[in-house]
Protein backbone atom coordinates (compact mmCIF):
# COMPACT_ATOMS: atom_id res chain seq x y z
CA UNK A 1 0.00 0.00 0.00
CA UNK A 2 1.59 3.21 -1.18
CA UNK A 3 0.75 6.77 -0.40
CA UNK A 4 1.54 10.45 -0.61
CA UNK A 5 1.60 12.02 2.85
CA UNK A 6 1.52 15.79 3.21
CA UNK A 7 1.97 18.11 6.16
CA UNK A 8 -0.67 20.81 5.92
CA UNK A 9 -1.73 24.11 7.42
CA UNK A 10 -5.11 25.87 7.30
CA UNK A 11 -5.77 29.12 9.21
CA UNK A 12 -2.58 28.50 11.20
CA UNK A 13 -3.74 25.06 12.33
CA UNK A 14 -1.29 22.32 11.42
CA UNK A 15 -2.41 18.86 10.39
CA UNK A 16 -1.41 16.16 7.91
CA UNK A 17 -3.15 13.86 5.50
CA UNK A 18 -3.07 11.58 2.48
CA UNK A 19 -3.12 13.17 -0.96
CA UNK A 20 -4.83 11.71 -4.01
CA UNK A 21 -4.81 13.92 -7.11
CA UNK A 22 -6.00 17.35 -5.95
CA UNK A 23 -7.92 15.95 -2.98
CA UNK A 24 -6.84 15.21 0.57
CA UNK A 25 -8.04 13.08 3.48
CA UNK A 26 -6.88 14.73 6.72
CA UNK A 27 -5.89 13.39 10.12
CA UNK A 28 -9.33 14.14 11.65
CA UNK A 29 -11.14 12.30 8.85
CA UNK A 30 -8.75 9.37 9.13
CA UNK A 31 -9.36 9.14 12.90
CA UNK A 32 -13.14 9.45 12.43
CA UNK A 33 -13.33 6.80 9.72
CA UNK A 34 -10.86 4.27 11.12
CA UNK A 35 -11.51 4.78 14.81
CA UNK A 36 -7.75 4.85 15.32
CA UNK A 37 -6.66 7.82 17.49
CA UNK A 38 -3.64 8.75 15.37
CA UNK A 39 -1.27 11.27 16.97
CA UNK A 40 -1.08 15.02 16.33
CA UNK A 41 2.57 14.94 15.27
CA UNK A 42 3.27 13.63 11.76
CA UNK A 43 6.65 12.13 12.78
CA UNK A 44 4.97 10.09 15.54
CA UNK A 45 2.34 8.98 13.02
CA UNK A 46 4.83 7.93 10.33
CA UNK A 47 7.51 6.25 12.40
CA UNK A 48 5.92 4.94 15.61
CA UNK A 49 3.64 2.27 14.16
CA UNK A 50 0.46 4.31 13.57
CA UNK A 51 0.87 4.49 9.78
CA UNK A 52 1.29 0.70 9.64
CA UNK A 53 -1.86 0.28 11.75
CA UNK A 54 -4.11 2.19 9.35
CA UNK A 55 -2.45 1.76 5.96
CA UNK A 56 -4.71 -1.11 4.87
CA UNK A 57 -7.71 1.24 5.37
CA UNK A 58 -6.32 4.06 3.20
CA UNK A 59 -8.26 3.04 0.07
CA UNK A 60 -11.57 3.39 1.97
CA UNK A 61 -10.97 7.04 2.84
CA UNK A 62 -13.27 9.56 1.14
CA UNK A 63 -10.81 12.25 -0.11
CA UNK A 64 -13.49 14.94 -0.10
CA UNK A 65 -11.49 18.07 0.72
CA UNK A 66 -9.67 20.14 -1.88
CA UNK A 67 -5.92 20.23 -1.38
CA UNK A 68 -5.98 23.90 -2.48
CA UNK A 69 -7.66 24.80 0.83
CA UNK A 70 -4.35 24.04 2.61
CA UNK A 71 -0.84 25.37 2.58
CA UNK A 72 1.66 22.54 2.06
CA UNK A 73 4.42 22.57 4.70
CA UNK A 74 7.86 20.92 4.61
CA UNK A 75 6.84 17.24 4.96
CA UNK A 76 9.07 16.47 7.97
CA UNK A 77 9.25 18.95 10.85
CA UNK A 78 12.42 19.06 12.97
CA UNK A 79 14.46 16.22 11.44
CA UNK A 80 17.51 15.43 13.56
CA UNK A 81 19.71 15.61 10.46
CA UNK A 82 19.60 16.91 6.89
CA UNK A 83 22.50 15.29 5.05
CA UNK A 84 23.35 16.39 1.49
CA UNK A 85 25.76 14.70 -0.90
CA UNK A 86 28.19 16.67 -3.08
CA UNK A 87 29.26 15.71 -6.62
CA UNK A 88 27.25 12.47 -6.61
CA UNK A 89 26.09 12.72 -10.24
CA UNK A 90 28.43 11.68 -13.00
CA UNK A 91 27.15 14.47 -15.30
CA UNK A 92 27.48 17.14 -12.60
CA UNK A 93 30.98 16.05 -11.50
CA UNK A 94 32.03 16.03 -15.17
CA UNK A 95 30.77 19.58 -15.82
CA UNK A 96 32.82 20.69 -12.77
CA UNK A 97 35.91 18.94 -14.15
CA UNK A 98 35.81 16.41 -11.31
CA UNK A 99 35.30 12.72 -10.80
CA UNK A 100 32.42 11.62 -8.57
CA UNK A 101 33.93 10.51 -5.22
CA UNK A 102 33.85 6.82 -4.24
CA UNK A 103 32.51 7.67 -0.77
CA UNK A 104 29.75 10.13 0.06
CA UNK A 105 31.13 13.67 0.37
CA UNK A 106 28.54 15.14 2.72
CA UNK A 107 27.33 18.50 3.98
CA UNK A 108 24.93 18.85 6.91
CA UNK A 109 22.26 21.54 6.56
CA UNK A 110 20.58 22.84 9.74
CA UNK A 111 16.86 22.20 10.05
CA UNK A 112 16.20 25.96 10.04
CA UNK A 113 16.85 25.76 6.27
CA UNK A 114 13.63 23.75 5.77
CA UNK A 115 11.11 25.35 3.47
CA UNK A 116 8.01 24.25 1.58
CA UNK A 117 6.61 24.44 -1.92
CA UNK A 118 4.88 27.71 -2.92
CA UNK A 119 7.10 29.64 -0.49
CA UNK A 120 9.80 32.25 -0.89
CA UNK A 121 13.49 31.39 -0.76
CA UNK A 122 14.70 34.33 1.31
CA UNK A 123 18.21 35.40 0.40
CA UNK A 124 20.10 38.31 2.02
CA UNK A 125 21.31 40.90 -0.50
CA UNK A 126 24.99 40.31 0.40
CA UNK A 127 24.81 36.96 -1.44
CA UNK A 128 25.76 37.59 -5.08
CA UNK A 129 25.73 34.06 -6.55
CA UNK A 130 22.56 32.21 -5.59
CA UNK A 131 22.21 28.78 -7.20
CA UNK A 132 19.69 25.90 -7.32
CA UNK A 133 20.27 22.13 -7.04
CA UNK A 134 17.47 19.65 -7.71
CA UNK A 135 17.95 16.52 -5.59
CA UNK A 136 16.10 13.31 -4.82
CA UNK A 137 15.78 13.16 -1.04
CA UNK A 138 14.96 10.10 1.02
CA UNK A 139 13.44 9.96 4.48
CA UNK A 140 14.81 7.43 6.94
CA UNK A 141 12.05 5.37 8.55
CA UNK A 142 13.92 3.57 11.33
CA UNK A 143 17.04 4.08 13.41
CA UNK A 144 20.04 2.26 12.01
CA UNK A 145 23.79 2.00 12.41
CA UNK A 146 26.25 0.03 10.23
CA UNK A 147 23.40 -1.18 8.02
CA UNK A 148 24.34 -3.38 5.04
CA UNK A 149 23.69 -2.33 1.44
CA UNK A 150 21.20 -5.25 1.20
CA UNK A 151 19.23 -4.07 4.25
CA UNK A 152 19.46 -0.35 3.52
CA UNK A 153 16.23 -0.15 1.44
CA UNK A 154 14.31 -1.37 4.53
CA UNK A 155 15.47 1.72 6.42
CA UNK A 156 13.93 4.09 3.85
CA UNK A 157 10.37 5.29 4.42
CA UNK A 158 9.88 7.39 1.31
CA UNK A 159 11.09 10.05 -1.10
CA UNK A 160 10.58 13.73 -1.92
CA UNK A 161 11.94 16.55 -4.09
CA UNK A 162 14.65 18.69 -2.45
CA UNK A 163 16.33 21.94 -3.56
CA UNK A 164 19.79 22.28 -2.03
CA UNK A 165 19.94 26.08 -2.47
CA UNK A 166 23.54 27.30 -2.39
CA UNK A 167 25.30 30.68 -2.13
CA UNK A 168 28.26 30.00 -4.42
CA UNK A 169 30.18 33.20 -3.61
CA UNK A 170 30.22 32.22 0.07
CA UNK A 171 31.06 28.62 -0.79
CA UNK A 172 34.16 29.82 -2.71
CA UNK A 173 35.17 32.32 -0.05
CA UNK A 174 34.94 29.73 2.75
CA UNK A 175 36.42 26.88 0.67
CA UNK A 176 33.79 24.64 2.24
CA UNK A 177 30.03 24.32 1.83
CA UNK A 178 28.32 24.67 5.20
CA UNK A 179 27.73 28.42 5.52
CA UNK A 180 26.75 28.88 1.87
CA UNK A 181 24.08 26.16 2.15
CA UNK A 182 22.80 26.98 5.65
CA UNK A 183 20.73 30.14 5.26
CA UNK A 184 17.17 29.98 6.58
CA UNK A 185 14.78 28.78 3.83
CA UNK A 186 17.58 27.23 1.70
CA UNK A 187 16.02 23.72 1.74
CA UNK A 188 12.64 23.74 0.02
CA UNK A 189 11.32 20.18 -0.06
CA UNK A 190 8.18 18.19 -0.66
CA UNK A 191 5.60 18.75 -1.88
CA UNK A 192 4.81 15.60 0.15
CA UNK A 193 6.45 12.28 1.02
CA UNK A 194 5.83 9.50 -1.47
CA UNK A 195 6.16 6.14 0.26
CA UNK A 196 8.88 3.94 -1.21
CA UNK A 197 6.52 1.17 -2.36
CA UNK A 198 5.01 3.62 -4.86
CA UNK A 199 8.37 4.07 -6.62
CA UNK A 200 9.34 1.00 -8.64
CA UNK A 201 12.90 2.16 -9.31
CA UNK A 202 14.17 5.28 -7.54
CA UNK A 203 17.31 5.08 -9.72
CA UNK A 204 15.34 5.82 -12.87
CA UNK A 205 13.37 9.02 -12.27
CA UNK A 206 13.39 12.01 -14.62
CA UNK A 207 14.49 15.25 -12.91
CA UNK A 208 14.00 18.79 -14.24
CA UNK A 209 14.62 22.33 -13.00
CA UNK A 210 13.09 25.35 -14.71
CA UNK A 211 13.87 28.97 -13.86
CA UNK A 212 11.15 31.35 -15.13
CA UNK A 213 10.05 28.53 -17.44
CA UNK A 214 13.51 27.98 -18.95
CA UNK A 215 14.84 24.42 -18.63
CA UNK A 216 18.11 24.44 -16.66
CA UNK A 217 18.51 20.88 -15.35
CA UNK A 218 17.28 17.88 -17.31
CA UNK A 219 18.62 14.56 -16.09
CA UNK A 220 17.70 11.35 -14.32
CA UNK A 221 18.43 9.75 -10.95
CA UNK A 222 19.99 7.08 -13.16
CA UNK A 223 23.10 9.34 -13.34
CA UNK A 224 23.69 9.02 -9.59
CA UNK A 225 27.19 7.68 -8.94
CA UNK A 226 26.82 6.14 -5.46
CA UNK A 227 23.38 4.52 -5.55
CA UNK A 228 20.77 4.92 -2.82
CA UNK A 229 21.29 1.69 -0.78
CA UNK A 230 25.05 2.28 -0.73
CA UNK A 231 24.57 5.92 0.33
CA UNK A 232 22.48 4.83 3.33
CA UNK A 233 24.89 2.03 4.24
CA UNK A 234 28.03 4.18 3.97
CA UNK A 235 26.59 7.11 5.94
CA UNK A 236 25.33 4.71 8.64
CA UNK A 237 28.91 3.53 9.15
CA UNK A 238 29.76 7.10 10.19
CA UNK A 239 26.67 8.22 12.09
CA UNK A 240 23.54 6.63 13.49
CA UNK A 241 20.66 7.37 11.14
CA UNK A 242 17.44 8.21 12.95
CA UNK A 243 13.74 8.15 12.08
CA UNK A 244 12.87 11.28 10.12
CA UNK A 245 16.42 12.06 8.97
CA UNK A 246 16.59 13.47 5.45
CA UNK A 247 19.34 12.37 3.05
CA UNK A 248 19.52 14.36 -0.17
CA UNK A 249 21.41 12.41 -2.79
CA UNK A 250 23.17 15.05 -4.93
CA UNK A 251 22.35 17.14 -7.99
CA UNK A 252 22.75 16.43 -11.71
CA UNK A 253 24.35 18.72 -14.32
CA UNK A 254 22.95 22.15 -15.13
CA UNK A 255 23.71 24.26 -12.06
CA UNK A 256 25.37 27.67 -12.54
CA UNK A 257 28.46 26.78 -10.46
CA UNK A 258 31.64 27.48 -12.47
CA UNK A 259 29.74 28.32 -15.68
CA UNK A 260 31.61 31.03 -17.66
CA UNK A 261 28.45 33.08 -18.29
CA UNK A 262 26.48 31.96 -15.24
CA UNK A 263 23.04 33.49 -14.69
CA UNK A 264 22.51 33.31 -10.93
CA UNK A 265 19.09 33.55 -9.28
CA UNK A 266 17.68 37.03 -8.73
CA UNK A 267 14.73 38.63 -6.95
CA UNK A 268 11.39 37.41 -8.27
CA UNK A 269 12.76 34.39 -10.14
CA UNK A 270 10.41 31.40 -10.20
CA UNK A 271 12.09 28.04 -9.65
CA UNK A 272 10.14 24.90 -10.58
CA UNK A 273 11.60 21.48 -9.81
CA UNK A 274 9.98 18.20 -10.76
CA UNK A 275 10.99 14.61 -10.13
CA UNK A 276 8.94 11.96 -11.91
CA UNK A 277 6.29 10.40 -9.60
CA UNK A 278 7.28 12.66 -6.66
CA UNK A 279 5.61 15.94 -7.59
CA UNK A 280 6.63 19.55 -8.21
CA UNK A 281 8.30 22.15 -5.99
CA UNK A 282 7.57 25.80 -6.80
CA UNK A 283 9.49 28.60 -5.11
CA UNK A 284 10.10 32.31 -5.66
CA UNK A 285 13.39 34.05 -4.92
CA UNK A 286 13.05 36.97 -2.52
CA UNK A 287 16.14 39.13 -1.94
CA UNK A 288 16.10 40.60 1.58
CA UNK A 289 17.86 43.83 2.52
CA UNK A 290 20.49 43.05 5.14
CA UNK A 291 21.36 45.50 7.88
Amino acid sequence: MSMKIARLSCENNETYGFVKGNKVSTKDEITYLTGVPIPQNVKDFLFDGWYDEIKNKINDLPYEENLSKYKLLAPIPNPNKIICLAFNYVDHAKEQGLQAPEDPAIVIKPRTTLNSTNSDIACPDFVTQLDYEIELALIIGKNCKNISIEDAPNAIFGYMVFNDVSARDIQFKDKQFTRGKSFDSFAPCGPWITTKDEIQNPQNLKMTTKVNGELRQNSSSNNMFIKIPEIVSKISKVMTLEKGDIISTGTPAGVMLNKPNAVFLKDGDKVEMEIESLGILNNTIKIIKSN
